[in-house]
């Protein structure tokens, strides 16, 4: 009898370490999370990833991501050329640009920044695009995004370029302080400088926004695409399942700063994206963050680039990019 149960308690000790090896064995096939340097712009792009930072920095998100915050756009084309960056968010037609430039070794995976620019000025009688006529408009960067926007809705609205004088200025900043000075001076205005000018100055007020005045006049289905998300096409085939995480996380990120006001300006200023909580928050919800990935981006953004094309070929590197340019991930 007592080598009866000898046996079965022998039998249930080898059973029980059977069961803690499969245990253990099943421990060690945990994938580790995949090494992903995400290059942003300071400003709306990097504002709807701070969730995701935020998750990152806890140890919650399912890559292990270097974030890096740049001031302009050629620093994230040279870390995406050096192989530094694996994933960038950049302006869209500087994505084209990178196309051609690397001999089409990058993909678009979403639109993360639609339109954030608007007209503002203390002169209420501007109602209607028409209205600018015989004006003077102050912008920054002559042929960029805001100056070829610009000229597309004059465009559009039948205002020709001899009708209006367009005076460009260095900085932002700039703009803003002719505005202050000259209740009758119009200006145009990338978020988030556009909620810091009118804190600043409560006569200011948007006259136009850009994303409306776009879609009023598009005849494509096209956008105004500010910001792009683009991947290395060697990094995307080796890391395949890491880049869809990233897209999914990406997206859960740019709905939280929209829907968390309080909190995504806190880490926007926490991040140093922008100084004050108060401005941060107002900034948010007008800074048009999105997602949008598939058929729907591709629409949207081979538009905008067909627009920009036809009016400066440089502006997107002389040619429009192919369809691989577009990244369609499957079942989509």
């Amino acid at each position: 009898m007592k080598r009866k149960m000898l046996m079965r308690m022998k039998k249930a000790l080898v059973l029980a370490g059977v069961a803690a090896t499969m245990l253990l064995a099943g421990c060690g096939e945990k994938k580790e999370s995949a090494q992903v340097n995400v290059g942003s712009l300071k400003g709306p792009t990097s504002m709807g990833l701070v969730s995701l930072m935020d998750k990152n920095e806890a140890g919650e998100a399912g890559n292990d991501y270097t974030f890096t915050m740049e001031t302009a756009a050629d620093a994230l084309l040279t870390g995406m050329v050096k192989g530094e960056l694996d994933i960038a968010l950049v302006p869209a037609n500087v994505a084209s640009i990178l196309y051609q430039k690397t001999e089409g070794q990058v993909a678009v995976i979403d639109i993360n920044t639609l339109s954030v620019l608007y007209m503002v000025s203390a002169d209420t009688s501007l109602q209607s695009f028409s209205d600018l006529k015989g004006r003077t408009i102050y912008l920054t960067g002559k042929g960029t995004t805001p100056d070829y926007a610009l000229q597309y809705l004059l465009e559009k609205n039948q205002i020709s370029l001899d009708e209006v004088t367009l005076e460009y200025k260095s900085e932002a900043t700039e703009v803003a302080s002719v505005l202050a000075q000259n209740p009758q001076a119009v200006g145009l205005l990338p978020q988030p400088f556009v909620t810091a000018a009118c804190t600043q100055n409560e006569n200011l007020q948007i006259v136009y926004d850009f994303n409306e005045e776009w879609n009023a006049v598009s005849e494509d289905g096209s956008n105004l695409v500010i910001g792009v998300t683009v991947v290395r096409k060697e990094f995307l085939e080796d890391n395949k399942e890491a880049v869809r995480t990233f897209m999914e996380e990406h997206k859960a990120s740019a709905e939280f700063a929209n829907a968390n006001l309080d909190e995504a300006a806190a880490s926007v200023v926490k991040y140093g994206i922008l100084e004050k909580e108060p401005i941060a928050k107002k900034a948010l919800p007008a800074c048009n963050i999105t997602y949008i990935d598939g058929e729907n981006m591709k629409q949207s953004l081979s538009g905008y680039l067909n627009v920009l094309y036809e009016m400066e070929p440089s502006s997107i590197g002389n040619s429009l990019p192919g369809d691989d340019f577009y990244y369609i991930a499957q079942g989509e």
